[in-house]
């Protein structure tokens, strides 16, 4: 028996049971560390685990390496990782968080749910290259700091899976004084003001 989730994301039952697990755990861990925004706990299975989940369904058909930077609470990266755990996928997930405390919460969650994911505890730009083929970020920084931040982790071919507000475009129009990149916009399945930016292509100019 498999359960829809959003936008026609089927998983199983366990897989859904893990993903409660989980934003019950992240509320827990909430009430002593800032993971996410106390506006948001009242919603948390909307807001942060199914806004989380829509990108799965936007990765490339292989991919062995995906970056996670910014990690904090593990949205999306602990998300998509009980996804590729419930469907049998083999990504390994590396999470950059400089917070120490957010770390702890990132590594017992891992081990709990028996992940393939692992925390790198260094700032982004301080962190050894990923060479990934997936990079992304919920939620960080202004689309030019961020495709900066990003491409370190980044290698020829990669895409970036990156979450963005009301504000995309003028993030857009911005990074292009920057930066040449190829992108499509994809209507976010939880928030109407929202997309999900697939980037490709990224050049400093």
């Amino acid at each position: 028996m498999s359960v829809q989730l959003c936008g026609g994301l089927n998983v199983s039952r366990e897989t859904e049971e893990v993903l409660r697990q989980f934003s019950e755990d992240l509320l827990k861990w909430t009430r002593r560390i800032n993971l996410i925004a106390p506006s948001t706990q009242d919603d948390v299975w909307r807001r942060h685990i199914l806004d989380s989940a829509q990108i799965w369904s936007l990765r490339p058909q292989k991919t062995d390496a995906w970056c996670d930077i910014g990690s904090g609470g593990g949205l999306p990266a602990l998300v998509l990782a009980i996804l590729a755990r419930g469907e049998g996928d083999v990504t390994n997930f590396t999470l950059i968080e400089s917070d120490t405390r957010k770390c702890a919460f990132l590594t017992t969650m891992i081990a709990k749910f028996e992940l393939q994911a692992k925390v790198v505890p260094k700032r982004i730009e301080g962190a050894d290259p990923v060479g990934a083929d997936v990079v992304s970020a919920r939620a960080l920084a202004p689309l030019p700091k961020l495709l900066e931040l990003a491409v370190r982790h980044a290698k020829p071919g990669s895409l970036f899976l990156l979450q963005k507000g009301a504000q995309y475009k003028n993030e857009i129009d911005a990074a292009r004084d920057s930066w040449h990149f190829d992108y499509e916009c994809v209507q976010s399945q939880t928030h109407a003001d929202a997309v999900v930016l697939r980037i490709k292509e990224v050049v400093r100019v």
